[in-house]
């Protein structure tokens, strides 16, 4: 006779992080237990979670557990495997490959956000609102100054080549257009951009393709409450269009390692770039590049969701005004530009660029349709 094992069964950890994750096997359930080394991030995400389930499905918190040194949050483990179980596994379907499912899916997605958001917008001050992501990313002390206080980042593979200050003087070319951008400006706008009050609504607050399983589930709960709605819709944006399908596979592969058809998608997600320096000028051009997919389940995000948004809360440029800050600190508040290829550092630079131009269109930005853009 067989005797069952009664024990729980504890899976390789997942470190993606500083939290580690470890998969959980009882007889009964299916757990992923999430071991933080911060108690405060601990009850702050256990906060989060709670209001998050109120309004978006969502794995249960089934417990969590103060030890020394560390709080263990335990939750639902939701079904996924390889190449399945997130929006990433339905954004590495092959071009030649069927969408309907992914189609389905940003329907439910946006309609579930926008049931919630008219339910749950209003005008909030800074204080209401969580503020990992920006608000403490861009203060004094925040990862803006981890990353570049002490940082003149150089624009070229030369010791004494031009450096990122040197762009409040010669300014840069991307795609042929001259652009000017003064990074210390830029830092200053950035400490001050997210002490305003805004349209919030209850949401997770990192809407990355890995953050949203499939069937539909908010996984993640750091940054759940109350955020900015123009910061959730430009992460949700930049992750699909840069992040997901590019940058975050390339830097942190580990990442990926269940999902290995992301790295069959790559060529296809990587843009093209080509740099040169004339007279201490950087000229930059790029071609970015997307799957069918990710393309559509951008174009459908910014149809179903983005444009309604903004014509209920954002009327005339207010929207592009509103994205600006947000895609900015999604562009150099991810990853440090200093410690990455410089092909990578200047294309971001470049999207910083156009990002803080004068003629900044979100259209334009996301090589969206007019006819399905709010703002031109």
């Amino acid at each position: 006779m067989r005797i069952p094992n009664l024990f729980p069964r504890i899976g390789t950890p997942l470190t993606f992080t500083r939290n580690r994750l470890y998969p959980i096997d009882t007889p009964r359930r299916r757990l992923i237990a999430k071991c933080m080394p911060d108690h405060g991030e601990a009850r702050a995400e256990a906060r989060g979670h709670r209001l998050l389930r109120a309004w978006y499905p969502a794995p249960e918190l089934h417990c969590r557990l103060r030890l020394p040194g560390h709080t263990v949050l335990v939750y639902e483990r939701l079904p996924a495997g390889t190449d399945h179980g997130l929006l990433l596994d339905l954004l590495n379907t092959p071009d030649d490959g069927d969408h309907s499912a992914l189609d389905a899916y940003m329907r439910h997605l946006t309609d579930t956000y926008l049931r919630v958001f008219t339910r749950t917008a209003k005008l909030s001050p800074p204080s209401a609102l969580v503020g990992k992501l920006y608000r403490d990313r861009a203060a004094p002390g925040g990862r803006l100054d981890h990353y570049y206080a002490h940082h003149d980042i150089p624009l070229t593979a030369a010791a004494d080549g031009a450096r990122l200050s040197d762009l409040a003087r010669t300014g840069l070319y991307v795609n042929g257009d001259h652009h000017r951008l003064d990074w210390a400006k830029t830092i200053s706008w950035l400490r001050g951009a997210f002490h305003t009050p805004v349209w919030s609504a209850i949401s997770q607050g990192d809407p990355t393709d890995v953050n949203l399983a499939v069937p539909l589930a908010w996984l993640d709960y750091g940054t759940a409450g109350r955020n900015a709605i123009a910061g959730e819709i430009a992460n949700f944006m930049f992750s699909t269009a840069v992040l997901g399908g590019w940058l975050v596979p390339t830097l942190n592969p580990q990442a990926f390692t269940q999902h290995p058809a992301t790295f069959d998608r790559l060529p296809e997600n990587t843009p093209r770039i080509s740099t040169r320096s004339s007279s201490g000028t950087p000229h930059i051009r790029f071609t970015d590049r997307l799957t069918r997919a990710r393309r559509r389940a951008l174009s459908r995000y910014w149809e179903l969701l983005a444009t309604p948004l903004a014509a209920r809360y954002f009327p005339g440029d207010a929207f592009a005004e509103a994205l600006r800050p947000y895609l900015a600190m999604r562009i150099i508040a991810v990853f440090d530009l200093a410690h990455m290829p410089l092909d990578m550092r200047l294309y971001l630079i470049a999207k910083l660029a156009l990002c803080t131009a004068p003629d900044f269109s979100p259209a334009r930005f996301f090589d969206l349709t007019e006819a399905t853009c709010p703002t031109s």
